[in-house]
C-alpha cells in the first residue's frame, strides 16, 4: 500500500466512520447543534436525513460520544424490525433482562420499558433511543415508536427518539398512517454535501490526521474535480482520493495530479461522467 511512499501513519480516505477524522464544516456542526439543542429541550422527535455517504453515521457517533453519564442510550443500528422486536432490541439495548420478550405482547413490553424509565427519570437520568438507517422501519413500527414516546409524567417526556436516515425516510413519514409520529418531530435537519471550497480543506484535514506532513499532495484543481466527480457527497471524495492515491504511488509520483482523479472516476460507481470533464 502506498503508506510509507506519502509518508502516512495510517490509510487517510477509509469509508468506515471513523470518529477521530471528523471534518467540522458548518453543516456538520449545525447538524450537531440541532441535535444538541433538541436534546436540551427533553421532548419530541429529532430527525437528521441526508444522501448516502453524507456523514449521517459519523454524526450519530460523534453525538453519542458527547453525551454524559445522565443519559442512558438504546443505540439500533438496524432498526428494520416488526413492532415487538423492536420494542424487544429497545428493552435489551437498556440492560432490560427479558426472558420470553419476543414471546410477550407489545403493550407487556411498553409496560416493562416503562417502569425503567420511570426509575431512570427518579434517578435523574435521561433515556434516548437512537435510530440509525431509519428509513428501513415498517410503518407499523415507526406508529409503535410514537406510542412509545407517548410514556411521560406531568412535567417531562421519559424518552427522547432521534432518527437517521436516508432522504426515503421522509416520504415514509409522508404516509397518512404516521402523521401522529410526523406531527412529533420538533427538530429536523438535511444534511449537505461538502461544498466547492470545502474538498480542499477536507483532503488536508484527513492526510493531517494520517500523518502527512508535506505540501499539497493534492495540487492543481484536483479538489475542484474531486468535488464535480463526487457531487460533494464526503464517502465519494474519500473512495475516488483513495484510488488517486494508488495510482499516483503506482506511478512513482509524488502528488496527485488531474489524470489520477480522472481515472479514479471513470473506475468509480455513482461518480459523475468524466466525459464532462474532458476540456479541463
Amino acid at each position: 500500500m502506498y503508506l510509507n511512499h506519502f509518508g502516512l501513519s495510517e490509510l487517510p480516505f477509509g469509508i468506515t466512520p471513523d470518529t477521530s477524522f471528523i471534518y467540522s464544516n458548518d453543516a456538520h456542526q449545525e447538524a450537531l447543534n440541532t441535535l444538541l439543542i433538541g436534546l436540551s429541550s427533553g421532548e419530541g422527535f429529532i430527525k437528521i436525513t441526508g444522501e448516502v455517504g453524507t456523514g449521517k453515521t459519523l454524526l450519530c457517533r460523534r453525538l453519542l460520544s458527547t453525551l454524559g453519564e445522565d443519559h442512558v442510550v438504546a443505540y439500533l443500528p438496524n432498526p428494520m424490525l416488526a413492532p415487538r422486536e423492536l420494542l424487544g432490541a429497545i428493552a435489551e439495548e437498556l440492560g432490560l433482562t427479558l426472558a420470553d420478550a419476543l414471546n410477550d405482547p407489545s403493550f407487556q413490553l411498553i409496560k416493562i420499558i416503562n417502569r425503567y424509565l420511570l426509575e431512570q427519570a427518579a434517578n435523574g437520568k435521561k433515556v434516548l433511543v437512537v435510530l440509525d438507517e431509519a428509513q428501513c422501519m415498517p410503518l407499523e413500527s415507526l406508529e409503535t415508536l410514537r406510542l412509545l414516546s407517548n410514556l411521560e409524567t406531568e412535567k417531562q417526556k421519559l424518552v427522547q427518539v432521534i432518527m437517521f436516515g436516508q432522504p426515503e425516510l421522509d416520504e415514509k413519514l409522508a404516509n397518512p398512517a404516521v402523521r401522529q409520529l410526523r406531527q412529533r418531530i420538533v427538530l429536523h435537519y438535511r444534511m449537505p454535501g461538502l461544498r466547492r471550497e470545502e474538498v480542499a480543506h477536507y483532503l488536508s484535514h484527513r492526510l493531517r490526521v494520517a500523518g502527512y506532513r508535506g505540501n499539497d499532495l493534492f495540487t492543481g484543481n484536483t479538489a475542484a474535480l474531486l468535488w464535480h466527480l463526487s457531487f460533494g457527497t464526503p464517502r465519494l471524495v474519500n473512495i475516488l482520493a483513495h484510488k488517486a492515491l494508488l495510482l499516483a504511488f503506482g506511478e512513482g509520483k509524488p502528488t496527485v495530479v488531474r489524470t489520477h482523479v480522472v481515472q479514479a472516476g471513470r473506475d468509480t460507481e455513482g461518480a459523475r461522467r468524466i466525459s464532462w470533464w474532458k476540456n479541463w
